[in-house]
């Protein structure tokens, strides 16, 4: 396992290597552009904060010209075996962050918990990632409702704001079913579903 990790940070340093000499190539414009060319794939949620999918070696220079000091992998390693992302990130000089979302099954109150916390934590501009951002979405919807209050609504309007898209229904279900157990009177919506 050492081996591996060894190996991995290798690869990355070899990646932010050939990277930063990228950038360094033709002039001063090549590290903004290429900062700016990353970004683009990502969304801006809220102040310091950028959220979206996977990310690679090779994007780390970007992030971290672009003033990222934080990365927040909602994925987990299995879905990338050959890339250590932790390995490269802190190789990179940016700082690491793991909460695993392998799916809707891992979309809970503890998950929003943490996500809250790790957040709140930040320190400074954030990159927050799954694989494609729908699991930051569903995660940022439920931290809307369930820790800030929001409606339905608002909710998934916010995780849309963070990249929430196919687990739309999930999330859905999952406030309805906080607000029946929190108005328990209603058993009859419920029992339907809400």
């Amino acid at each position: 396992m050492a081996m591996d990790a060894m190996k991995y940070a290798r690869v990355a340093l070899l990646a932010l290597a050939q990277a930063g000499a990228a950038l360094a190539g033709d002039g001063k414009d090549a590290a903004p552009a290429q900062a700016a060319a990353v970004l683009e794939r990502f969304r801006t949620p809220a102040e310091g904060i950028r959220s979206g999918g996977r990310i690679q070696a090779a994007d780390l220079p970007a992030l971290q010209a672009a003033g990222i000091v934080r990365v927040i992998d909602l994925t987990p390693d299995a879905e990338t075996p050959d890339f250590d992302e932790a390995a490269a990130v802190r190789a990179a000089g940016l700082h690491y962050a793991n909460l695993p979302i392998a799916g809707q099954q891992d979309i809970d109150r503890e998950a929003v918990l943490a996500f809250d916390a790790l957040l709140a934590g930040s320190g400074g501009p954030t990159l927050v990632h799954c694989a494609s951002g729908n699991r930051v979405g569903a995660l940022a919807a439920l931290r809307a409702a369930w820790l800030h209050g929001a409606d339905e609504e608002a909710a998934i309007d916010e995780g849309r704001r963070w990249g929430l898209t196919g687990l739309e229904p999930v999330v859905r279900q999952r406030l309805r079913q906080a607000h029946c157990i929190a108005d328990a009177a209603d058993v009859a919506a419920c029992a339907d579903g809400g």
